[in-house]
């Protein structure tokens, strides 16, 4: 019976965030630049707070920028943007954990908030069994509307999609392995039965109770 490793995205497998940076390739830096001006107050706060204000601080964000957008665009952007990113932001330790589950013949799932577009193309050039990540609507004649379709894939979101996409593929998982670095990751770390912290701040971060990258795997195997 395989097990099953779920990786968060953005500070996990790679180094920092990717949302910005996608953007930018979207629709130009001083467009974002201008759209995040005028929503400072407003993503201040829910860096803050966290939470739905985060959610939907991120979804105006969106709907500011993408409203419009063919979805043919977003697609090509998505799929270079998605491997140019991993290619040059990828974290050599997670990377070399997540190929040791790949050479164990485990299910290795890629679950993140950030577009499902991007992540999708890294998941493919990493070679992971599946992505779960948040989903934009497309409105009429084929253009994006800028909001979510669903939820924003993060804290009880990203266990849940996760938890579905487990019923849908029909695998009875073995033991359940998460890695994550941040507050968002917290329900799918605690749900496993292998929860590994790789946050830059190890014990002092809010994932502190969980095991660090260098104590797993278990017995002195290599990874």
């Amino acid at each position: 019976m395989a097990d099953l490793a779920a990786f968060d995205f953005d500070g996990t497998l790679t180094h920092g965030g990717s949302v910005i940076g996608f953007l930018s390739a979207l629709v130009g830096r001083r467009s974002v630049q201008a759209a995040t001006l005028a929503l400072a107050p407003r993503l201040a706060a829910a860096a803050l707070v966290g939470g739905s204000a985060a959610d939907e601080a991120k979804e105006r964000l969106f709907e500011r920028l993408l409203a419009g957008l063919p979805v043919d665009h977003f697609e090509e952007v998505s799929t270079s943007y998605g491997r140019q990113h991993v290619e040059q932001h990828l974290r050599p330790g997670v990377r070399d954990r997540f190929d040791w589950h790949r050479r164990r013949g485990d299910r290795v799932v890629i679950v993140s908030a950030s577009p499902e577009g991007y992540v999708g193309a890294a998941g493919d050039w990493l070679g992971a069994d599946g992505v779960i990540a948040t989903r934009l609507e497309v409105g009429e004649h084929g253009r994006l509307t800028g909001r979510y379709d669903g939820r924003n894939c993060r804290g009880e979101e990203k266990l849940r999609r996760l938890r579905l996409w487990v019923d849908e593929s029909g695998i009875v998982p073995g033991t359940m392995w998460a890695y994550g670095n941040s507050r968002g990751d917290l329900r799918m770390l605690r749900a496993a039965d292998i929860g590994v912290n790789v946050g830059r701040l190890g014990r002092l971060g809010r994932l502190g109770s969980f095991r660090a990258l260098g104590t797993t795997p278990p017995d002195g195997a290599a990874g």
